[in-house]
């Protein structure tokens, strides 16, 4: 896409995109919301999303925090878990032989 093509269907800030237009140049006003710009999405004229550029979320809220509200439950296990050991495996076996000895075969 030229550049001119992209400045002619570049809305101002605050003006409404439509689905037709957002259809037609998607990878557009993506790069653009990647540049920080917002774009509000109009269906039949009246607004239902934008399309922005990712925000780190700021909120503070922890998993306490939503354990508390009764949003999730928090975990039943604490501590790291527990791994088996390894096994020691002479090198000169082959997988199908390993895997055979693992099954107890």
């Amino acid at each position: 896409m030229a550049e001119d093509d992209e400045a002619r269907i570049r809305p101002h800030d605050g003006e409404q995109v439509g689905i037709r237009e957002l259809r037609n140049s998607v990878s557009s006003l993506v790069r653009r919301a990647g540049r920080g710009e917002r774009i509000i999405i109009a269906v039949d004229g009246a607004p239902v999303a934008q399309l922005g550029p990712l925000v780190p979320d700021t909120s503070g809220v922890t998993l306490q925090d939503l354990a508390a509200a009764g949003l999730i439950e928090p975990p039943s296990r604490h501590g790291s878990p527990s791994f088996p050991d390894p096994l020691s495996v002479a090198a000169d076996i082959s997988l199908d032989q390993l895997v055979d000895q693992i099954r107890g075969r």
